[in-house]
């Protein structure tokens, strides 16, 4: 059960934070205005506000980890909501960051 609620947070985070700063760029280079941007800002506060629900005590860790989510999300996010294509290098690179998560958060410690 630990396990699935970590995983949760972590894809919840992940959609706060990457659609954050997608909200903000919208704002901002694509100049659709402050509402975007500041929508944009308070996704970001949620996605900080979600990561404190980890059951992992250790913020390095959990941040550590989440990294490797955050790119898998990235490229995840940008095949949905922007019609990018990866390649085999990117998904074997988020495969890698994946790879990397499971070792930093879930893997047996004494």
């Amino acid at each position: 059960m630990m396990l699935a609620r970590s995983v949760a947070l972590f894809v919840l985070a992940a959609l706060a934070e990457i659609g954050g700063a997608w909200l903000v760029w919208q704002g901002v280079r694509e100049e659709r205005g402050l509402l975007w941007v500041g929508a944009g800002v308070l996704a970001l506060g949620t996605y900080g506000l979600l990561v404190t629900f980890q059951p992992e005590a250790s913020f390095g860790r959990v941040l550590a980890a989440y990294g490797g989510v955050f790119v898998a999300g990235s490229l995840a996010w940008g095949v949905v909501v922007d019609g990018f294509r990866p390649d085999r290098w990117d998904l074997a690179g988020a495969a890698v960051c994946l790879l990397g998560v499971a070792v930093i958060m879930y893997a047996p410690r004494p």
